[in-house]
């Protein structure tokens, strides 16, 4: 007796369509899921934000899982030293990446003698070029002996920004390593899971004019990154002012962060409530330097923060600030964070400005100061 076999083309030829719109589907939906999803957490993640003070300063050491390692920012001139112990006490013999967030001398000081001192890979920065300009021909008459080459300064003593930026450059030239600019939306892979992606700058870049309401426009145009691993994630934000801030919650990006290192050392041109508000930060990071003058952190910024129920940091009270995690709640904890020593003076009490940092009052750089002057007093003032 023969089988009939009518229909069986009809349930093949379903069976095709359906497999061709679902494979379809996972062209179009399933594979760019996969490709953005992020991987999978395979160890600790360390992030350690170095104490370069009393001055003030940034530096930031992030060492991925499988040890790959970024430096953020280098501090101010003389304290290459401090960063190069850090490196060398976590076992850092070779820097996968250096992240110059911004060229003023409080963040790239010590950056020459950290190329000088250790290998570094790529080198990245906001592309802006402060190099002090090259006299030029038609300046110098002709037959004129040269100008005798000026002995220069000590690092202490150096005042202008872009001399700062020229032992940069040099540095960054001799070093043999990669030079980009940063690219917002571009991502480096840290191995082990974890993901560092560029958010800013963005062009336009921003200009003094629009630095009226306060702030500094190189401040402004700071590199912005977040880091992501498994479940954790944190923003470094470098020195970017309210203004970056507003950009940024003008884009379809992710912000929300477990925990921020503060903009611009927790001045009051920055860490705006609407900010903190897209972020919910859990714990704030401030680096700044106890001796600064500029009324870091102020009072107004430490209270939004306390406001939103984060914890808060400070390098200028606790020394080094180390966070660790394994991306997924270890122990009762997502993330840990312990500082090199316990804070004297309540964190939540900011500091009172004796000079502004924003554009209008003719700030350029950073680069003073010795300590503080004292109180004077009650019979000197009499």
């Amino acid at each position: 007796m023969k089988r009939s076999t009518r229909g069986c083309g009809c349930a093949i030829a379903v069976l095709v369509v359906l497999l061709a719109a679902g494979g379809g589907a996972f062209w179009k939906w399933g594979l760019p899921w996969l490709r953005t999803r992020p991987p999978k957490p395979t160890g600790e993640l360390q992030v350690h934000v170095l104490d370069v003070g009393p001055i003030e300063g940034d530096s930031i050491l992030i060492i991925s899982p499988t040890g790959k390692s970024v430096l953020i920012d280098a501090g101010d001139a003389g304290k290459g030293k401090p960063i190069l112990d850090a490196l060398k006490r976590y076992k850092i013999e070779r820097l996968d990446y250096f992240i110059a967030t911004h060229p003023h001398p409080d963040h790239i000081g010590g950056a020459d003698e950290v190329m000088n001192a250790i290998k570094v890979g790529t080198v990245i920065d906001n592309g802006v070029d402060l190099s002090t300009p090259a006299p030029s021909p038609a300046s110098v008459k002709k037959g004129a002996k040269p100008a005798p080459t000026p002995i220069p300064a000590k690092k202490s003593k150096v005042k202008s920004v872009n001399s700062f930026f020229d032992e940069y450059k040099d540095a960054l030239q001799k070093s043999g390593a990669q030079h980009e600019m940063a690219v917002a939306g571009k991502k480096y892979d840290l191995g082990g899971g974890a993901i560092v992606t560029v958010l800013a700058p963005n062009e336009p870049f921003f200009t003094r004019d629009q630095m009226k309401g306060g702030g500094n426009d190189t401040n402004a145009n700071s590199i912005v990154l977040r880091l992501d691993y498994g479940d954790f994630s944190m923003l470094f934000m470098g020195d970017a002012e309210e203004q970056t801030e507003a950009r940024l919650l003008g884009k379809d990006l992710n912000l929300a962060a477990k925990v921020i290192k503060i903009a611009h050392h927790g001045s009051k041109y920055a860490t705006s409530e609407n900010f903190l508000k897209r972020v919910q930060p859990e714990a704030a990071i401030i680096s700044d330097g106890e001796w600064n003058r500029y009324g870091h952190p102020a009072q107004s910024v430490l209270d939004r923060l306390k406001a939103m129920n984060a914890k808060c940091f400070r390098t200028d009270l606790q020394g080094e600030i180390s966070l660790t995690t394994r991306g997924k709640i270890d122990a009762g904890k997502l993330y840990d964070i312990k500082t090199a020593k316990d804070a004297k003076e309540d964190v939540w009490t900011g500091r009172e400005g004796q000079k502004d940092d924003a554009s209008r009052s003719g700030f350029i750089a950073y680069g003073d100061f010795g300590p503080p002057p004292k109180a004077k007093s009650e019979k000197s003032k009499k």
